[in-house]
């Protein structure tokens, strides 16, 4: 690897939230009003890239995907590059950029309707490891890339290991037995694998409970993956790695404090990247990714309520389970 390679580059999904805001769900053959209309940035690349951006203000974050020609990848690529995110790597398709109808009740549950447009194209010609400068190679999600999951995937990342970058991968979670087949061959050419323990436990064949979590972490590291298997869960996360393995309990935030669910695995795996590309010790890895998590829940949206690290240390430091080690 050369010595001035650094930053990290989020390869994969990106998409916008469309929020509609409603009073009740209809019945079937109803009508109800939408109250307010909103967009967000969605999916794993300006998710991770944003939260890595405001985490580390100075570390070089790079953007990888695909968008449409339409007002929605006018609207990402903006979001991206006000947080000073290189979008030199987003290339455009004539599809429609990817997007998804969220219809939301105030207090209550979100529905998702996803358009899977431009993402569902992205491939191995869409990633140029010959001009990448990053350190780092985050691929996400699996489960929703069309190719990625077809077995170019496996492709970026065996081309990401030839030019010494170091890859991670994560997915999204899914109830079919397709984890074995579109994943599993793409852990020997992982170095850093980051999911939460229903996805792990698909992807080992074991039941994902809290007790199983170390059997789960040892056969995915036995599957392939080269350096570090994380896992996280509401009750706590793990880390297995050469070092062996290490179970950190959840920070518990004080009530009222969590405004919003959405983003908190993105924000997670966020802080791990940003603890690995940083060399620090497992155990901080742990810490690091569990805070960010914590800030992510602060806000109703995916990425607003992240901060730099130094606030961030602020804001966790007297929750039960902090743990100020990075």
């Amino acid at each position: 690897m050369s010595t001035d390679m650094r930053g990290i580059a989020v390869a994969g999904t990106l998409l916008v939230d469309k929020i509609n805001e409603i009073a009740a769900y209809p019945h079937e053959g109803e009508l109800t009003k939408i109250r307010r209309v909103r967009r967000a940035v969605g999916g794993c690349v300006p998710n991770v890239a944003i939260d890595l951006a405001t985490l580390a203000p100075s570390l070089p974050v790079f953007a990888i995907g695909k968008v449409g020609k339409d007002e929605e990848a006018a609207f990402l690529r903006a979001e991206l590059a006000a947080r000073g995110i290189d979008c030199s790597g987003v290339r455009e398709t004539d599809d429609r950029t990817s997007f998804t109808e969220v219809m939301s009740v105030e207090g209550g549950q979100r529905t998702f309707f996803t358009y899977a447009g431009a993402s569902a194209d992205f491939g191995c010609e869409d990633v140029d490891m010959a001009a990448c400068r990053a350190k780092m190679l985050h691929l996400g999600y699996f489960l929703l890339l069309d190719r990625v999951d077809a077995g170019e995937g496996k492709e970026i990342l065996r081309d990401a290991a030839k030019h010494g970058i170091k890859t991670s991968i994560d997915l999204v979670s899914e109830n079919s037995d397709r984890y074995q087949v579109a994943v599993l061959p793409c852990l020997p050419f992982t170095d850093n694998l980051i999911i939460n323990e229903l996805e792990a436990g698909k992807l080992a064949g074991i039941e994902p409970t809290e007790e199983n979590l170390p059997a789960i972490a040892a056969a995915l590291l036995r599957a392939g993956v080269r350096e570090r298997v994380i896992i996280h869960m509401r009750e706590c996360g793990v880390l297995a790695s050469k070092n062996g393995f290490l179970k950190m309990p959840a920070i518990e935030p004080p009530k009222g404090f969590i405004q919003g669910k959405t983003g908190a695995g993105d924000a997670f795996c966020a802080g791990a990247l940003l603890a690995i590309h940083e060399e620090m010790s497992d155990e901080a890895i742990l810490a690091l990714a569990g805070a960010a998590a914590i800030a992510s829940l602060s806000r109703p949206d995916a990425v607003s309520g992240m901060t730099d690290a130094v606030s961030l240390k602020n804001l966790v430091k007297d929750m039960k389970g902090t743990k100020l080690c990075w």
